[in-house]
Formats: C-alpha cells, sequence, structure tokens
C-alpha cells in the first residue's frame, strides 16, 4: 500500500509533459470526443457491477456522472478524476442480498453508511494527519483483503460461466470466447483499446452469444427510447418503473462497513498515480480529506437512490496518461454524457440483454485480477513471510474470509466474510510484535 505521506514529486528529463492542465479546457469539437473516450473507458467495467448484482444498468450510469460531479464539486475542480461502481463490495452487497432474500435494503443501507464513513475517515485526516491509518492498514493486511474480495465470488464467475456440471456447451463456449478476448486485450490491445479490454471484451462475448442463440430481445423491443433511469429509493413514489426498499441497520449492512478500508487504501492509492501523472500533489491540494469526502458522498448518494459504490477509476487516470490531457473540464463533460445515456431506454435494455455467460467469462479473468493485485501489493512491499508474523496474519485472513467462517456475536449481530476477515488481520497486526 502506498504511505500517505506526502509525495516528493523528483523532477526528471523523462516525466509527462501535459499538454493540458486541470484547470485548462480544450476547444469545443476535441473536448467532446475527448470526453466520450473517458465514457467508453470507465463503461464496461462501471456497468458490469450491475450486470453481476442484478442491480440497474441506467442507475448505476446515472450515479457514476452525479457522484463524479460531486466529487469534482467536493475537489474544487482541481483533480481530473472520473468514478464508477466499485467492483470491491461486490461480494458483500451479494451475500447481504442473499440473507435477506433478494431484498437490496441491507445491501444499500451498507453502502450508504461505507460513504458516509468515508466523510468521517476524511473529517479525522484533516485535523489529526494519516499516520495512525497506515498503522492499522499496513501491506499485510491490505493485500490479503483484496485477495478475500477479489476470489469472494470465484464460485459465481465459474457457475456463471457454464462450468457445472451439466453445463450448456454453449455457455461454456461464450464465455470461453468472452475470456479470451479479454485476455488478448490485455496482453495486445494498443494504445486506448489496451484501456477498454472489459468493453471489447463484453461486444465480442454479446456476438458470439448472438451467433449461438442465447440472446433474449424481447426486453429490447418492449423497452421505450426514453425513460427515467430505474431508481430504488427508501422511499415510497408515485413513478411506477422505480422500486423501494428500506432504510435497513442490521448486521448484514454492519457487514460491509470493513471493507470501506481496503478501498480508502485504494483510494489514496489512485490519488498518488494521478499525482504523479499530473506532476502535482493531490494528498496536499485539494487535500486527501476533500478527495475522500467527494469519494464519499458520490457513494452516499449513489446507493441512496439504488446504485452499486463508486469509486475512483483507474481506467480513466490511464487516458489521461495516455492522451496527456488532464482537463477537469474533459472529466465533467464525460460525466453528463452518463447522465444522459442512462435515460436511454433501449440501450439499456440492451446492455441488461447481456447474457450471463458473457458475464462469466468476463469474471473469471476480473476477480482473477483483483486477487493478484493484492499479491502485488504484497511483492511491491517485499513482504516477508519467513517472519512467523506476516505468515499467521495472511493465512487466518485467507482462510476466514475464503472459507465461510462466521462469527455470531449473539442476537442479531453476525460478522462473517470479508468483514471478519479485515477484523481479524487489524487485531492480528496490532497484537503480534514486529520483529526488526
Amino acid at each position: 500500500m502506498p504511505s500517505y505521506k506526502e509525495i516528493k514529486m523528483e523532477n526528471s528529463k523523462d516525466k509527462m509533459t501535459l499538454l493540458l492542465q486541470p484547470h485548462e479546457k480544450p476547444e469545443f469539437t476535441k473536448g467532446l470526443l475527448l470526453s466520450f473516450q473517458h465514457v467508453f473507458a470507465m463503461f464496461g467495467a462501471t456497468i458490469l457491477v450491475p450486470l453481476i448484482l442484478g442491480l440497474s444498468v441506467s442507475t448505476a450510469l446515472l450515479a457514476s456522472g452525479i457522484g463524479t460531479l460531486i466529487y469534482l464539486t467536493i475537489t474544487k475542480g482541481e483533480v481530473p478524476v472520473y468514478l464508477g461502481s466499485s467492483f470491491a463490495y461486490i461480494a458483500a452487497m451479494a451475500l447481504a442480498m442473499e440473507q435477506l432474500g433478494g431484498d437490496v435494503s441491507a445491501a444499500q443501507t451498507g453502502i450508504m453508511m461505507v460513504g458516509l464513513f468515508y466523510v468521517v475517515i476524511a473529517g479525522v485526516i484533516k485535523y489529526t494527519g494519516t499516520d495512525w491509518l497506515n498503522k492499522i492498514l499496513p501491506p499485510i493486511v491490505i493485500g490479503p483483503m483484496i485477495i478475500v474480495i477479489g476470489l469472494g465470488l470465484a464460485s459465481s464467475a465459474v457457475n456463471n460461466a457454464g462450468f457445472v456440471s451439466g453445463g450448456d456447451w454453449r455457455n461454456i463456449f461464450v464465455s470461453v470466447g468472452t475470456l479470451l478476448i479479454s485476455v488478448y486485450m490485455q496482453i495486445f490491445g494498443k494504445g486506448f483499446f489496451k484501456v477498454i479490454p472489459f468493453l471489447i471484451a463484453i461486444i465480442g462475448g454479446y456476438l458470439l452469444s448472438l451467433m449461438v442463440g442465447i440472446v433474449d430481445y424481447t426486453p429490447v423491443i418492449e423497452a421505450s427510447w426514453i425513460r427515467l433511469p430505474d431508481l430504488s429509493l427508501p422511499f415510497a413514489t408515485p413513478v411506477a418503473n422505480w422500486q423501494q426498499y428500506k432504510f435497513y441497520f442490521g448486521p448484514e449492512a454492519w457487514a460491509i462497513l470493513p471493507i470501506a478500508l481496503v478501498t480508502i487504501a485504494e483510494h489514496t492509492g489512485d490519488h498518488v498515480v494521478l499525482s504523479e501523472i499530473c506532476d502535482r500533489n493531490f494528498l496536499s491540494k485539494p487535500g486527501l480529506h476533500r478527495t475522500l469526502a467527494g469519494d464519499g458522498l458520490a457513494t452516499f448518494v449513489s446507493a441512496l437512490i439504488g446504485g452499486p459504490a463508486n469509486t475512483t477509476y483507474g481506467e480513466n487516470s490511464g487516458v489521461v496518461a495516455l492522451t496527456r490531457i488532464a482537463s477537469v473540464s474533459v472529466i465533467r463533460n464525460a460525466a453528463f454524457l452518463a447522465i444522459l445515456i442512462s435515460f436511454f431506454g433501449k440501450f439499456n435494455a440492451l446492455v441488461a440483454s447481456i447474457p450471463s455467460a458473457v458475464l462469466g467469462g468476463m469474471s473469471i479473468l476480473l476477480y482473477g485480477v483483483i486477487a493478484s493485485n493484492g499479491l502485488k501489493v504484497l511483492i511491491k512491499d517485499h513482504t516477508d513471510f519467513s517472519q512467523s508474523r506476516n505468515l499467521i496474519i495472511a493465512s487466518a485472513m485467507l482462510v476466514i474470509g475464503l472459507g465461510g467462517a462466521v462469527l455470531d456475536l449473539g442476537g442479531s449481530f453476525v460478522v462473517s466474510g470479508t468483514a471478519l476477515s479485515a477484523l481479524v488481520g487489524i487485531t492480528l497486526n496490532a497484537m503480534l510484535p514486529e520483529l526488526k
């Protein structure tokens, strides 16, 4: 995990020179094309999360755009960051929905609590600094937590891909084809195509699905061209296609909260990378407290209207690095485009018609990549597993996080999965002596 201390920017002849600084604006036509490029960069990953969870794609796109605008406002328009759907909470949200028989109340309430937790941590950081956060979340805790998040839904990916007893050969064909396309783009993709491997794989997988006849076009035909996003709100609404859920503060919702510790670390890492790209120090100006608060408020609003958690998107930071254009104006217009797309009824119905086999093929790679990022954290830190302390922490977290462990504390308070793994890791890290 990157240090939370101030980044020291080094002057170098090889440092990338930006064509446009964050405060500068391109001319209209060029700016519009650049904004569409950012939409394409975030699109595949942003719609994949609601598709996996069974949430509304149109709501996720709307929340993505609104969340980005909230973030840009809180950070005073100084950081060229786009917010999209977070993969880190998929397993926890799916479990919360399963425990309530499909009801999203616990999942949405839990994500709202995560957003508010971000804001609280932002306030603490503003007045106390970040050294304390670095102590409770060293790489030996963060790495295994990311691995648990990535592999927590491995069985779901395998089932969707059709690799089950008696599975349909068509699903297997489509999932393998989708997987191979995404692998090819990851390895051999050039330029901008390397930034959007998920989107290309989804398109390729969809075409394969058409070939073998597993696409249901009925919802697309029946959908209207213009339609309000399918929001879910915690109160009764007069709009027919909007769903209702309730604020729910049971253990299923609270179990989602510890994952915020990992995503806070990832948030900081994303801003470290973007700071290097832009030759600035965004952790100091506008400050980590502002970027966290912006991310948290965006996540709160997204969950409030029925969307997934938001997070800063490395894909869009990659576009900034690729184009050397860090204009916040371009990011802002991309957010407006995402909001506009969320109102296209037939388009969103077309996205929702993507077969589960396509998602399964994507997820096999995606969940593995997330888990591998946990390994990268440990490797980058040169974590020494010859030390019993490190071996104990990682081993306990992995077995508890992936083994279906449940801690029943009496009454209705139950901690399990990723949340329990995080608590175990933080506790062991605090208790076990560190060898010098």
